[in-house]
C-alpha cells in the first residue's frame, strides 16, 4: 500500500511539472540559435522582407542572437536578429516577430521594428 501510493504521488507530481513546462501557447526559449540553421534562415528573411517592403536595401542581416517560439495557428517566432546598414556603419538589433506554417508552405512576417540587443 505505501509502495503504491508513493509511485502514485511521483508520479503525480511528474505529470505536472511536465505539463507546467508545455503549456500549449506559452513560448519557449530556442537554445544554441546561432548554430540553429532554420532560425538563422528565418532572420535572414525576416531582413529582407523588410528591406522589400521599404523599398531598399537598407539592411544587411548579421545573425539572429535571441529567439523565442510559440505554438499558435503556426509556430510564431519572436527573434532578435543583428544587421547592419549596407552602407556601412555598426551593428544594430531589430525585433521581429514572423509565424510560420509549413503545412501551406506560409511566412509572415508580423513586425520589424529597432530593438535593445540581448536584454
Amino acid at each position: 500500500m505505501a509502495k503504491s501510493t508513493l509511485f502514485l504521488t511521483i508520479t503525480t507530481f511528474m505529470c505536472i511539472v511536465f505539463l507546467a513546462n508545455a503549456i500549449p501557447g506559452g513560448r519557449t526559449k530556442i537554445k544554441d540559435v546561432k548554430n540553429n540553421q532554420e532560425v538563422q534562415e528565418l532572420g535572414r528573411y525576416c531582413v529582407e522582407e523588410n528591406n522589400r517592403k521599404v523599398g531598399s536595401n537598407g539592411l544587411k542581416f548579421v545573425e539572429v542572437v535571441k529567439a523565442e517560439s510559440q505554438v499558435v495557428s503556426g509556430t510564431k517566432y519572436y527573434l532578435t536578429i543583428k544587421a547592419i546598414s549596407s552602407k556601412g556603419g555598426e551593428n544594430s538589433f531589430f525585433d521581429a516577430e514572423i509565424v510560420v506554417k509549413p503545412w501551406v508552405h506560409s511566412k509572415e512576417l508580423l513586425t520589424f521594428r529597432p530593438g535593445k540587443g540581448l536584454k
